[in-house]
């Protein structure tokens, strides 16, 4: 007598289409024919299965089968051999059948005979902050994997050339025939003795062992355009790694890093820095020499300046990339407390502190104003 169908399978009643599914593929896979050859237990296995989930998996022949069992779905004593057509594994699909039983699809990848583009380098560049606002020229060294010169690319020895693989006669695929249950079906798959390549090497190239391509390092100078920023991708066409059957070459891009400046602060287009004064200079004023990227400059420094307050500096920042002139350099001044006093110091700031009202103390200023100011100053 014939096995209930969920017990063949190891589910229950209740058990979903994926499910049923699931372990359909699970038992066919490790009892099919071609894994198991000569096998007639794992044959029979396999054919009790395949019957089980031809009728588990149609909701109309499911639904009969749990009503009258065996008798409400009959194949007319031809059991696994009579299922006729793919009708039965409609749901199943042949892509899922090919996967199952081959491990991939029906076609093959075809010979690899184009031209095919080499890949794209990448180059992180570090510059400093100068190099970056005014412009550079830099030598640097890429490795890569460039056309054997000694063949051509060709990858046979000097005076030979591939010929064609005898294993696939050119084509780049094997194709090979397989019995299953639905009759044979042919498959194609690369060729192992070629790679696909349709053509085999029998004197390599001593030089690149017939790969067509050596390692080596080539030199590039690299113009660095002024007004540069962090991240900045410069590409060079053709610089990159050598293409392959007459392929052509990749692209290298030059990726700029900027490196931090000892006391320099850049925000787009503008330079940001701070620069100590002593408390005489912010009381009565002053005259100060300011660095910046173009050179030191001369900023006044008005009496009453306050700690903090931002001076700028116009067209003193980095020169801008696309057209003419350059961003500002803003200066915020710090007033230094002196340390380290004399006597004598100590008795001139008391007398100072006495004589000085609360107002020229505190300045007449609020808080807020001179936040006001500050922005004001700024902005220009």
């Amino acid at each position: 007598m014939k096995r209930d169908y969920y017990e063949v399978l190891g589910v229950s009643k209740s058990a979903s289409p994926d499910e049923i599914k699931k372990a359909y593929r699970k038992i066919a896979k490790e009892n099919h024919p071609d894994v198991k050859p000569n096998d007639k237990q794992a044959e029979e296995r396999f054919k009790e299965a395949t019957e089980a989930y031809a009728v588990l998996s149609d909701p109309e022949k499911k639904a009969k089968y749990d009503q009258f069992g065996h008798a409400g779905v009959d194949f007319n004593g031809q059991g696994f051999g009579g299922f006729g057509d793919f009708s039965d594994f409609a749901d199943f699909g042949l892509g899922d059948i090919f996967e199952m039983f081959f491990g991939g699809g029906m076609g093959g990848a075809g010979r690899r005979s184009g031209p095919v583009r080499g890949a794209d380098l990448r180059y992180d560049l570090s510059i400093t902050l100068d190099e970056a606002a005014f412009g550079a020229k830099k030598e640097i060294e890429i490795p890569l994997a460039d056309t054997c010169q000694h063949c051509g690319g060709s990858g046979a020895a000097p005076g030979t050339t591939p010929v064609t693989c005898t294993m696939c006669g050119g084509s780049g695929q094997v194709r090979s025939v397989q019995r299953t249950p639905f009759g044979q079906i042919s498959t194609s798959r690369t060729c192992t003795a070629c790679n696909g390549e349709g053509r085999t090497i029998a004197t390599p190239c001593d030089k690149c062992r017939g790969k067509g391509k050596v390692r080596t390092v080539k030199k590039l100078e690299v113009n660095i355009p002024a007004g540069s920023e962090d991240g900045l991708s410069l590409r060079y066409s053709g610089r990159g790694e050598a293409g392959e059957r007459g392929g052509p070459s990749g692209d290298l891009y030059v990726v700029l890093n900027v490196q931090p400046h000892e006391y320099f602060e850049r925000n787009g287009n503008d330079i940001y820095c701070e620069i100590p004064i002593t408390f005489v200079q912010a009381a009565l004023g002053d005259e100060v020499e300011v660095p910046t990227l173009h050179g030191a400059v001369k900023m006044k420094i008005p009496e009453g300046t306050q700690t903090s307050r931002v001076f700028r500096i116009k067209g003193m920042g980095v020169p801008y990339r696309r057209g003419s002139g350059a961003g500002d350099q803003h200066v915020r001044v710090i007033v230094t407390t002196p340390t380290k006093l004399t006597e004598k110091q100590k008795e001139l700031l008391r007398e100072f502190d006495r004589i000085t009202s609360a107002d020229q103390k505190l300045g007449k200023k609020s808080f807020w104003e001179k936040v006001k100011e500050n922005v004001r100053d700024a902005m220009g």
